[in-house]
């Protein structure tokens, strides 16, 4: 019993720690895309990225079973992965360093309106696409 309760606390701070280079991780995105060298496709992909993350609104929201989630836990880690990989490595410690001293002077969580307003207009775009089809499919039905 004690080996599983020791288990379930590592793989609690595993998941924490985890967490914690996410955050910093969308920052340094987020400095980065500030920087005069970064690669205009590591700008836009980190611009879209931190704009989601940043987001107050999921493109899935979480109350949607298993794949609300999703992108919390797959599309947004693996995004990010790939935007970093995408800075050049001077670019990514500078933008890491820059995101340490934020965390470190405790500032507050920055916040995307952009990002909202994006998640917004591809619900939009959803539901009116949804709509169009199937306005077109009943059209198809009734001959």
């Amino acid at each position: 019993m004690r080996s599983s309760t020791s288990a379930l606390f590592r793989l609690r701070n595993r998941l924490h720690e985890w967490a914690e280079d996410l955050k910093r991780d969308a920052l340094t995105l987020w400095f980065a895309y500030r920087h005069p060298q970064a690669p205009w496709s590591a700008k836009l992909l980190g611009a879209f990225v931190v704009a989601y993350a940043l987001s107050p609104i999921d493109l899935i929201p979480d109350f949607v079973p298993i794949f609300g989630y999703l992108d919390d836990v797959l599309l947004l880690p693996g995004l990010i992965w790939l935007a970093l990989r995408l800075l050049p490595p001077a670019v990514r410690a500078d933008s890491r360093a820059r995101a340490d001293r934020w965390f470190a002077e405790r500032r507050g969580r920055p916040r995307s309106v952009a990002g909202a307003v994006l998640v917004v207009v591809l619900w939009l775009l959803c539901v009116c696409l949804t709509w169009l089809s199937g306005r077109w499919a009943w059209a198809l039905l009734r001959g």
